[in-house]
This record gives C-alpha cells, structure tokens and sequence, in this order.
C-alpha cells in the first residue's frame, strides 16, 4: 500500500489486515513529491510542460506574495488549496 500526498492530520488508516500483507509480502509506504531526484527528474518535467505535455497549471490553486505565506500553509492543511505559488 502506498500513501500518496500529505494526509490531513485527522486522517487515520482504518483497520488494515497485517495478516494479509505478511502472508503476501506486502508493505506500507509513503510517497513524498513521487519520491523523485529533482536533478534527474525536474528537467523533464520542465521540457514536458514546455512541450505541452504536461499540464502543470491545473496543480496551482493560487498565487501569493511573499507575506501570504502563513495563510496559504493554512489554507493547505485546510485543504482549501492544492498548491500556492510564491511571486516575487
């Protein structure tokens, strides 16, 4: 099983077989920003979102300045927002 983002600090997982996961194998896993190398990674993505490919503004909620910054930690643990962008 893999978590995929940041939970919500409420969230909790119910109740999980472990007999299951240990007869098959199985294991439990976060996944943080896709576990990427952004040396290796982030130019991709760069040249897909360059080419189209990539459609990297649907995952940008807003953009803020500098001194917004507190709010929009706020408003993320909230979940009223994906992701802000800083502009400076």
């Amino acid at each position: 099983m893999v978590l995929v983002g940041v939970p919500t600090p409420d969230l909790q997982a119910p109740a999980i077989p472990l007999i299951d996961y240990f007869g098959r194998g199985g294991a439990l896993k976060s996944s943080w920003y896709g576990d990427c190398l952004p040396s290796r990674d982030f130019p991709t993505y760069v040249d897909l979102y360059l080419q189209g490919r990539f459609p990297l503004d649907k995952f940008v909620t807003e953009e803020i300045g500098i001194d917004d910054i507190e709010s929009a930690f706020e408003k993320m643990h909230s979940g009223e927002v994906l992701r802000s962008v800083v502009i400076l």
